[in-house]
């Protein structure tokens, strides 16, 4: 369960050292030259270097291994990282908005070769942090975050570089202002959706990508089976599935032995909807006289 843990706290690593590198470098330059674009990708790559600590942290607690109180283990700790760090990078798109509106009553000058010389070096680490980060997005929410981060600060370097050529060519400083909404624009409908898979994590409701009325029905067509209830489907970090149900067995399907051939092809419904760890009551149809069924 934990053995994508050590690649990604090695990928964090290297790619927590460059963010903050970066971040000071764009924060110096964009305070000497005056360019909005240059400042909002250094507050991105502020946002980045928290939420990288974040979640290099919530890995290192995130493999501690289950015990009697925590009988899931700590990869919760992961979720609830991402979590901030979609909230983070949210409020710093609307910070963006409302400067950039600010800049449009009152351009100030830029200094655009310290501009593009920062936003190439930004571009050029953002490039090698998401490389290192795109083969680990899929370990979970927590590394899928990580990922959101900097391919926002990589979108965000390459903004600020257009933006820079334009001033340089023509002159138009209202380009620096473009750029940085531009950066908001392609940031926020990818923190709010992970905001929402992070919420949906917590309120441990059924993941989108499971669908639950085929699910249902696979089950309620085993032989035997007359009911399915109490189906339950959630995930504790956002990649492992867990199910939980009662299946209604026929008379027929509580002579010896055939308990195990239900549970078998129960479980076999669940493999093929991407879940490997199942919960599975049997009972006879009188059963369901005495619970409440959920």
């Amino acid at each position: 369960m934990h053995s994508h843990a050590p690649s990604s706290l090695k990928a964090l690593g290297i790619v927590l050292v460059m963010t903050g590198t970066i971040f000071f470098a764009e924060l110096i330059a964009g305070l000497i030259s005056g360019s909005l674009a240059l400042l909002s990708d250094a507050m991105h790559m502020l946002s980045d270097a928290t939420g990288l600590i974040l979640s290099f942290v919530a890995i290192v607690i995130g493999r501690r291994a289950a015990d009697r109180r925590s009988t899931y283990g700590y990869r919760r700790v992961e979720v609830l990282a991402a979590l901030i760090n979609a909230l983070t990078v949210s409020l710093v798109c609307v910070w963006i908005v409302w400067e950039a509106i600010q800049r449009f009553r009152h351009p100030d000058e830029i200094d655009t070769r310290l501009m593009l010389t920062v936003g190439m070096i930004g571009l050029l680490a953002n490039a090698i942090s998401a490389w290192i980060l795109v083969r680990r997005q899929h370990d979970s929410l927590n590394m899928k975050g990580a990922y959101l981060h900097v391919l926002s600060d990589l979108l965000g370097s390459f903004a600020v570089i257009v933006a820079g050529l334009i001033i340089n060519w023509t002159g138009w400083l209202i380009a620096d202002t473009i750029a940085s909404l531009i950066i908001a624009a392609l940031v926020l409908p990818r923190s709010i959706r992970l905001l929402m898979d992070t919420l949906d994590v917590l309120l441990e409701r059924a993941p989108r990508r499971v669908d639950m009325q085929g699910l249902e029905e696979k089950l309620t067509e085993l032989p035997d089976i007359q009911a399915v209830h109490d189906l339950h489907v959630w995930t504790t970090d956002g990649t492992r599935l867990l199910a939980t149900c009662h299946l209604v067995v026929a008379d027929e399907g509580c002579a010896p032995g055939e308990h195990c051939r239900i549970l078998d092809a129960a479980d076999a419904v669940f493999a093929a909807h991407g879940i490997d760890h199942s919960t599975i009551q049997l009972e006879t149809p009188l059963h369901i006289e005495h619970e409440t069924v959920c």
